[in-house]
């Protein structure tokens, strides 16, 4: 498996996201979100943009990242390498890329840009360029992300069996006695040994109490008996990330502990049991949420049952309840999200399973392996 995905791949994406210039209306778009520079390009950067227009894709970033720039655009034909020295703005070289469309229509992605940036970028190039147009444009590029590639369903089938593999390894090691950050500690040195680059987001350890906040992270409560142990933990594997949840018991799990890790096993299967082409991604949330209602614990539910996975670990599709402004994606081969129902009562603790899931041409398939119930 190529680090970042092969070049015919690549490729394709820059003649996607014309086909989207051309609906849009659009001569040009500056690209600065760096997930999406990484989407396009390959190039995984601190400082890099793209300036793409009907018949050109510019790659421009600085001279730290020079090897590896020439790397990713040698397999590129047609892509221009523009390596800003340090006696220039790097937003002279955006204006200097956009002003090749004259008086045309540029879009810049209005969600990753200040005002501030917008003005000192709009006064160089209507110097450069007076009658080119600038305007805020949103979601063009991650409307393709939201379709994974072969390449990319490869990617997530290899980082998600290294989840599974790291999961199975770090619970056992979760004992009572141990603090919540050093839980903490034990599950991100084992996402390295497995070849992960980094955590995908700060790791979650909460216990006791604490498991009743969904977001708590992990700090220096001591792991005791008759504790539920929320484990919340992902990582980042060629860019792209996975995420994996489990709840243990310190201990034999009493009834209630029983019941309510049983109850949202069955929401999580219900859910997925809505995976199919073409049905809405709020009807995932639909089938979790009547699960978890039939089971009297619809009110202690009080989150979105999922998110996609890519580049970043909260994409689209976004897999919640169905709302006005919030109508349900239709789901289609190439997605890959999560499906983490939970339940939460304050004072005494709370639960949450969460797995990975893609669909794929042949209907979904989980994507993370690792046994939902686990005592110690």
């Amino acid at each position: 498996m190529t680090l970042v995905a092969p070049a015919h791949l690549r490729l394709a994406r820059h003649a996607r996201l014309r086909e989207q210039l051309r609906g849009a209306g659009l001569d040009a778009l500056l690209i600065t979100s760096l997930p999406n520079v990484a989407y396009l390009s390959g190039l995984f950067a601190s400082a890099a943009a793209v300036v793409v227009t009907r018949d050109r894709f510019t790659l421009i970033t600085d001279g730290r990242y020079l090897g590896i720039a020439q790397g990713l655009v040698a397999d590129m034909p047609g892509v221009e390498l523009v390596i800003t020295p340090a006696t220039i703005a790097f937003d002279q070289a955006l204006a200097e890329a956009l002003c090749v469309i004259g008086n045309g229509r540029a879009g810049f992605e209005s969600a990753h840009f200040t005002v501030k940036r917008f003005g000192d970028l709009q006064a160089r190039l209507t110097k450069l360029a007076p009658g080119c147009e600038l305007e805020g444009s949103e979601g063009l590029v991650e409307r393709l992300r939201i379709l994974k590639d072969e390449w990319e369903l490869e990617v997530f089938s290899e980082a998600a069996a290294r989840l599974s593999d790291a999961a199975k390894c770090i619970i056992p090691k979760a004992l009572a006695g141990m603090r919540e950050r050093e839980v903490a500690a034990v599950i991100e040195a084992e996402l390295r040994r497995v070849g992960f680059d980094k955590p995908a987001f700060d790791t979650i350890v909460a216990s006791g109490p604490n498991s009743a906040v969904p977001h708590y992270r992990a700090g220096d409560r001591v792991l005791t008996a008759g504790d539920l142990v929320v484990l919340d933990f992902g990582g980042v594997f060629r860019g792209y990330a996975v995420d994996l949840t489990r709840t243990i018991t310190v201990g034999p799990a009493s009834a209630r502990q029983r019941r309510l890790l049983e109850d949202i096993a069955a929401a999580q299967d219900a859910g997925f049991a809505m995976v199919r082409e073409g049905q809405p991604a709020t009807d995932i949330d639909r089938g979790t949420r009547e699960s978890m209602t039939a089971a009297g614990l619809g009110d202690a539910f009080g989150h979105g049952t999922g998110h996609g996975l890519g580049l970043e670990v909260h994409e689209r599709p976004r897999i919640a309840q169905f709302r006005a402004e919030l109508v349900g994606e239709p789901l289609q081969p190439g997605m890959v999200f999560t499906i983490e129902p939970g339940a939460y009562f304050p004072d005494w603790g709370g639960a949450r399973i969460e797995d990975d899931a893609a669909l794929t041409t042949s209907g979904a398939i989980w994507l993370t392996d690792v046994p939902r119930f686990w005592t110690h």
